[in-house]
């Protein structure tokens, strides 16, 4: 894209000189660009104004999520939870942005054990216990959009289940630990997958994390089986999230629900996700939604 002359106003929109704002960042681009290396458009770079309107976003779905977590119980169905969601977005002046997304008819994705993703909340989905559940919900708020999900334990659950819940949550960590200004993608995808194959879990290919925040789904795909040194540079304001599906038998998976959405895995065996969201800055990252 064309770029404004030194002393003119930033793209980005902020006010400040284009010296003083993405100058050094977009010559850093253009530096790695000659190199052959995969940089992002300019358009996915959120702005200071952008990043304040997804924690806008994002205090609602972590407010959400949190309301979950104190209610969620034995007992409990997935339908209440969609209903919980949905009012709590509505009260906070924001939509769920699951809700309608290419035809998804819920709130919110409830993924119970087996299930890997979108699973469909429904009032004969009751929580027993020694279930694992995996709450992945979405929130738009004046037009920007927040994304994370929480595993959650149902009373008693063996120590199976409760080590793959807890691998996945530090796998996630380890990616959040590898996002790096100007190192590659691959490097969180690799970090992540390290963690869940050491402890002898698998990692499904066909599902990651994306970038996210002026619309749902953004560039880039985030995988978790990409390797280290690969992938798009990290640059600053690059928003995305960290989701890995971590599977206790192996990574493949059955897509053959009638409904069209809900993902197993083809094993029987149980799987978990965390999902996070963050912002690259220009020396680490700051985490937006979780």
């Amino acid at each position: 894209m064309d770029s404004p002359s030194r002393n003119d106003a930033c793209w980005c929109g902020s006010g400040k000189k284009y010296k003083k704002c993405h100058l050094h960042i977009d010559e850093r681009l253009q530096e790695l660009y000659e190199l052959g290396e995969e940089v992002p458009y300019r358009n996915l770079l959120k702005t200071a104004q952008d990043i304040e309107g997804i924690k806008r976003s994002a205090e609602v779905n972590i407010g959400a999520l949190d309301y979950v977590a104190e209610h969620i119980q034995v007992g409990t169905t997935t339908e209440e939870i969609d209903q919980w969601v949905y009012d709590y977005c509505i009260k906070h002046d924001a939509i769920p942005a699951d809700l309608n997304f290419e035809g998804y008819p819920k709130s919110v994705c409830t993924s119970i054990n087996e299930v890997v993703c979108h699973g469909i909340p429904s009032a004969d989905d009751v929580l027993k216990e020694g279930d694992i559940i995996n709450v992945d919900m979405s929130t738009i708020k004046d037009g920007y959009f927040s994304d994370s999900s929480r595993m959650f334990c149902i009373g008693e659950v063996s120590k199976e289940k409760k080590r793959l819940v807890e691998i996945t949550r530090r796998a996630v960590e380890a990616g959040l630990d590898a996002v790096k200004p100007w190192c590659h993608l691959g490097d969180v995808s690799a970090a992540v997958n390290k963690v869940a194959v050491d402890a002898g879990y698998s990692v499904v290919a066909e599902f990651g994390g994306h970038g996210i925040g002026l619309e749902f789904h953004e560039d880039p795909f985030v995988s978790f089986v990409a390797r280290a040194g690969t992938g798009p540079i990290l640059a600053p304001g690059m928003c995305f999230t960290i989701e890995p599906m971590v599977n206790m038998g192996k990574a493949a998976i059955d897509m053959s629900d009638p409904n069209g959405w809900t993902v197993r895995t083809a094993d029987g065996k149980p799987s978990a996700q965390w999902e996070v969201q963050l912002v690259v800055t220009e020396t680490s990252y700051e985490l937006l939604s979780w």
